[in-house]
């Protein structure tokens, strides 16, 4: 079992365009030490455009 701090963390992802957020997904804190910025369909602009990290969810 681990111990101490948790390495997955659960990030909201936002539309850069309409800055609406449409993903839920979990990150690496050890291995991915940058944001997130992953290129995906937003359902409100209804193309693919894309979509950077948000603050950390509970």
């Amino acid at each position: 079992m681990a111990k101490g701090k948790k390495a997955r963390a659960n990030v909201g992802l936002i539309c850069s365009e309409c800055k609406k957020q449409n993903y839920v997904t979990e990150r690496n804190k050890l291995n991915t030490q940058e944001a997130l910025v992953l290129q995906k369909f937003c359902s409100n602009c209804h193309k693919k455009t894309k979509h950077t990290e948000k603050k950390k969810l509970h």
